[in-house]
């Protein structure tokens, strides 16, 4: 004999997800501010509001619910509701994320490699991204703490540039760190 299944909500009220705006006869106030495409602006009371988006064979959409009177829109839901989305992905995709990239040296890094990772740090900064300075300290190598911080200050004036330090080196552990923040760049008015 089989057992009956017992699913996971079972005999628990799960809420119901709300609407994100109220639409048609959700919208519970003597009267509301319409706006819309082929309808006169103006203040109405909500079943003429209602009759007018009928007649449209629209929906009528309440987008300022905090507006003396509600502002309400004669729309497709949908198509407000696909418009809205596409909106907000767009406005993310314009959003830059910023990354933070590591630069590491030794208390010795000769003037190379310092030249080395300072172009690197130049293309980093350039891009908008952040960068993170250390200097890793081995065994008894922490007795340089003044030669990694000198080496970072002057990493610091090597980026000044393209860059700003946030705060001084501080050590933490064995490393000492610097982060720089990319400078604003200035758009070029043409």
């Amino acid at each position: 004999m089989a057992l009956p299944h017992r699913g996971l909500n079972r005999g628990k009220f799960v809420p119901r997800k709300e609407a994100e705006h109220r639409i048609n006869h959700h919208i519970r106030v003597p009267q509301v501010r319409l706006v819309g495409d082929n309808v006169t602006v103006g203040v109405y009371p909500t079943q003429e509001a209602l009759k007018i988006a009928q007649e449209q064979a629209l929906d009528l959409v309440e987008i300022s619910p905090q507006a003396d009177p509600p502002v309400c829109k004669v729309v497709d839901y949908n198509k407000f509701l696909y418009d809205k989305k596409k909106k907000e992905k767009e406005m993310k995709a314009k959003a830059k994320t910023t990354e933070m990239k590591e630069i590491r040296f030794t208390p010795n890094t000769d003037d190379h490699d310092f030249d080395f990772k300072s172009k690197h740090a130049e293309n980093f900064l350039k891009e908008g991204n952040k960068v993170k300075a250390y200097v890793q300290f081995k065994g008894r190598a922490i007795q340089f703490k003044d030669r990694g911080e000198l080496l970072l200050l002057k990493f610091a004036e090597r980026l000044g540039e393209f860059g700003q330090l946030e705060s001084m080196p501080k050590l933490e552990g064995k490393r000492m760190l610097a982060i720089f923040t990319p400078k604003a760049v200035k758009k070029k008015t043409s």
